[in-house]
C-alpha cells in the first residue's frame, strides 16, 4: 500500500468535507504501524506543530476494541481555536465535542522509560480542553488502524487558561460536559488511563520509539473523559473540571 495515497485520500476528505469510506475496506491488511505512517505523512505536511492528543484511554474502550495501549495523533496549531472563538461547524464533516484535561509542558520531556511521576514534573500548568472531533470515515466507521490514519480524528480543539498543577489530583477532578444548558456526561480525571498523566507517559514512550520527545510549550490533550456528543450550528457546549475551570464554545455555521 502506498501511504502517500491513502493520506492524500484523507487530505481530499478533509478539503471537501465529504467523509470517505474506511481504507481498510481495500486494505484489509492496513495495522496500526501503517497507519501511523499515513498519519506521519499527515503530520509531515500540517506545518507547525501545537502539540499531540491521546485516543483509546479507558480501558473498558481498549478491551472493547480489541487493543492494550492507547493511540496518538498531533494536533496543528492552525486547528486551534481561541477562547471565545465560534466552531465553524460548516468548515467539517460530522463533528463532535468531548472534554479532554490539558497538560502544557514546561520543559522538553523525552524517553523509553518516562513515568506519570516524569510528566508531572516537567507539567508547567494544567488546563481544561474541548476536542472537536470528525473522522473522515463515513458514520464512523474504522478499524484503529484507520483512525490512527485518520489522525485520531483530530479536527479543532480549544484550551482554557492553564493552572498551576501544584496540589491538584487529576485523577479525581470531576468533569462535567454540557450542551446547550443540559448535562451530557459526567467523569473523573481518573477516566484516562487511570491517570491523565499516565496517559501522557505513554506518549512520550511512543514517541520514543521514532526518536521524538515532547517539547517545551507544547499541549497534550491527554483522552477525552465522555463519550464525544456531536454538535452543530447553534449549540453552545460547556466543560467544566474541578480546580481547572470552564471553558465554553460555540458552534456556528
Amino acid at each position: 500500500m502506498n501511504h502517500e495515497e491513502l493520506a492524500a485520500r484523507l487530505s481530499k476528505a478533509v478539503a471537501e468535507r465529504t467523509a470517505i469510506e474506511p481504507l481498510s475496506d481495500e486494505y484489509p491488511d492496513l495495522d496500526l504501524e501503517a497507519g501511523y505512517a499515513v498519519q506521519r505523512v499527515l503530520r509531515d505536511q500540517a506545518g507547525p506543530l501545537a502539540g499531540w492528543k491521546l485516543g483509546v484511554t479507558s480501558r473498558a474502550k481498549q478491551a472493547q476494541v480489541g487493543v492494550s495501549a492507547p493511540v496518538c495523533g498531533f494536533l496543528p496549531a492552525a486547528a486551534a481555536l481561541d477562547l471565545g472563538e465560534p466552531l465553524r461547524a460548516g468548515e467539517l464533516i460530522q463533528p463532535r465535542a468531548e472534554p479532554e484535561i490539558v497538560f502544557v509542558l514546561g520543559r522538553d520531556l523525552s524517553g523509553a522509560h518516562c513515568t506519570a511521576v516524569d510528566v508531572l514534573s516537567a507539567t508547567s500548568g494544567l488546563a481544561v480542553g474541548i476536542e472537536i472531533l470528525d473522522s473522515r470515515f463515513r458514520d464512523y466507521r474504522f478499524t484503529m488502524a484507520d483512525v490512527v490514519a485518520d489522525d485520531t480524528s483530530a479536527a479543532r480543539y480549544v484550551v482554557g487558561t492553564p493552572v498551576p498543577p501544584a496540589g491538584v489530583d487529576v485523577r479525581l477532578v470531576g468533569v462535567v460536559l454540557e450542551k446547550n444548558g443540559e448535562l451530557v456526561a459526567t467523569a473523573s480525571g481518573a477516566a484516562s488511563l487511570g491517570h491523565p498523566a499516565a496517559a501522557v507517559a505513554w506518549l512520550v514512550r511512543r514517541l520514543a520509539l521514532s526518536g521524538e520527545g515532547l517539547r517545551a510549550g507544547e499541549v497534550v490533550l491527554s483522552g477525552g473523559l465522555t463519550a464525544a456528543t456531536p454538535v452543530a450550528s447553534g449549540d453552545v457546549v460547556t466543560v467544566s473540571i474541578d480546580r481547572l475551570g470552564t471553558v465554553e464554545l460555540p458552534v456556528s455555521e
